[in-house]
């Protein structure tokens, strides 16, 4: 009980905090509209922008050099080149593990406690 009227304090405060500031934006905008006429800004000379220069024509294909011929081609290796061999690797040595003693009971892992869960109403069923 205590939360929600904290939390209806808090909501009560920031629409008063915005009513207020509302009001004081009314009321300068008001006093902005009723000064005296202010004098008027002379007007500024334009600037004048130098000439651009002209962009030259590009050549044509008429006027392009003809394209040197390739003569021969190198040639790609084909799939059928045999591949090096792979390096072999030295052998890891077989770790054995000693055997589990059959007498002796393993333990016991301890259970997880009980998680309470959030009771969630249902929706009223539709006719």
């Amino acid at each position: 009980m205590a939360a929600s009227s904290n939390c209806s304090i808090a909501l009560l405060l920031i629409i008063a905090l915005l009513s207020l500031s509302s009001i004081s934006t009314s009321h300068a905008a008001r006093s902005l509209l009723q000064l005296p006429n202010l004098p008027t800004i002379p007007s500024l000379p334009q600037p004048t922008m130098p000439q651009l220069p002209n962009i030259p024509n590009l050549p044509t294909a008429s006027t392009l050099p003809p394209l040197p011929s390739v003569t021969s081609l190198p040639t790609l290796p084909t799939a059928n080149s045999p591949l090096p061999s792979l390096p072999t690797f030295p052998s890891v040595p077989k770790m054995t593990l000693p055997p589990m003693p059959a007498n002796i009971p393993l333990p016991n892992m301890p259970s997880l406690p009980n998680i309470p869960t959030i009771p969630t109403l249902s929706p009223p069923p539709s006719n």
